[in-house]
């Protein structure tokens, strides 16, 4: 059973920064795309950053400039590193993976619980 296991979420103050982490566990044999989401009360679940296994990003315009998505595949850990936090970040970030499991014939899309991000002063 694979599960993913978000960290780093937290309360902070515009212009801060946080660092959130995404770690998938279980009998994993690869991994492809990794991403976060965002969602925002009243507002629907947006992609905000993914990264292949090759490394290539990609970001949504929202936080492009402000973030950046790593990912280190011996740990099938990604991570997300958002600066310059403004209060419209506010939001639960999801982790997303695309994973091959041991007990898997292909690769399977999963999710983490979520982790709230709160930017207030």
């Amino acid at each position: 059973q694979v599960q993913l296991v978000e960290s780093g979420g937290g309360l902070v103050q515009p212009g801060g920064s946080l660092r959130l982490s995404c770690a998938a566990s279980g009998n994993i044999i690869s991994s492809h795309t990794m991403a976060w989401y965002r969602q925002a009360p009243g507002k629907q679940r947006e992609l905000i950053a993914s990264i292949t296994r090759a490394g290539s990003t990609n970001y949504a315009d929202s936080v492009k400039g402000r973030s950046t998505i790593s990912r280190d595949n011996g740990k099938n850990t990604v991570y997300l590193q958002m600066d310059s936090l403004k209060p419209e970040d506010t939001a639960v970030y999801y982790c997303f993976a695309e994973i091959l499991a041991s007990a898997s014939a292909s690769f399977i899309r999963y999710w983490g619980q979520g982790t709230q991000v709160t930017v207030s002063s």
